[in-house]
């Protein structure tokens, strides 16, 4: 996955024509391109590959299951032309291990806490064994929120320079692009303030700018 612009769009958008007519038009301007289940539900995973070819694509699948299940999940999305998923690390170290064998090269990121008030409750307290574990299994990365940037700066200094940080509740959920980045966030990943824009493509564009003056 291209580390250029350190924009990453959130797409949650539900409609599968207004979704890749989004991404046709900031494709310039983000590195990635997130999916989650409310657009594969409604567009079928075939989507996923039909992005592929405008744009990497992370699936945001939160994958958390035993691992023959996590190794089926990951295994198909990469066939449909994922560039890397998204998985829980709550699961233990057998399930994340069976999800990053099954990527074959494909980038696993590791959420280590919730980015919304909730992710406070629990996973906050064990995001620091779970970025050790993310480590240790060989994840590329992990997800830490933009919306706490101490805790964000706290898991840059356990997982080092060697795995990246993909930061998300950027916009809509209060955090700032450039205090993420500054945090230690190697991405943001922003969603509503792009996709429900009039102009998404300029609202990217300056987002983009925002993280190019750090």
């Amino acid at each position: 996955m291209r580390c250029e612009t350190r924009l990453v769009l959130a797409l949650d958008e539900t409609a599968p024509r207004r979704a890749l007519e989004v991404v046709n038009e900031v494709s310039d301007h983000v590195d990635a391109v997130k999916v989650n289940w409310p657009l594969i539900l409604n567009a079928g995973p075939e989507i996923i590959t039909r992005l592929s070819v405008m744009s990497d694509v992370i699936c945001d699948f939160k994958v958390a299951d035993i691992p023959n299940t996590d190794r089926l999940i990951v295994e198909r999305t990469m066939e449909l032309g994922a560039s890397a998923v998204i998985v829980h690390g709550f699961t233990g170290e057998d399930s994340l291990r069976a999800c990053v064998d099954a990527a074959s090269g494909g980038e696993v990121y590791v959420v280590t806490e919730m980015s919304h008030p909730g992710g406070e409750m629990f996973t906050s307290i064990h995001a620091e064994e779970i970025a050790f574990m993310a480590r240790q299994c060989g994840a590329h990365g992990i997800i830490a929120p933009a919306t706490r940037p101490e805790r964000l700066k706290d898991m840059r200094s356990k997982v080092g320079g060697g795995m990246k940080i993909l930061s998300p509740g950027v916009g809509a959920q209060g955090g700032s692009a450039s205090t993420a980045i500054s945090a230690g966030a190697d991405y943001v990943i922003v969603g509503r303030s792009i996709y429900q824009s009039a102009n998404p493509a300029d609202v990217a564009k300056a987002i983009r700018e925002e993280i190019a003056t750090l």
